[in-house]
């Protein structure tokens, strides 16, 4: 297991749920996930565009940059 294989659910998961912050909880980011769903729902769901934006870079990415990035270096925001 590489973690390449989480970039697509990931992905999906940023663009369809990301006011719900389920993409930063599939990848293990609970601390961020717990703050971005908090400001989701402080801003009535307009902090959910960070889950669409982020999903779309996940899935522009090689799978090679998402694994350095997001598996390897924990990258958490954008």
């Amino acid at each position: 297991m590489t973690g390449a294989e989480k970039k697509i659910p990931a992905g999906i998961l940023g663009i369809l749920l990301g006011g719900l912050a389920i993409h930063k909880f599939y990848l293990g980011y609970t601390q961020t996930a717990i703050i971005q769903l908090v400001l989701g729902i402080v801003t009535c769901g307009a902090f959910g565009i960070v889950g669409l934006i982020e999903g779309i870079m996940y899935l522009t990415k090689s799978d090679e940059q998402f694994v350095s990035e997001y598996v390897v270096g924990q990258k958490q925001w954008f």
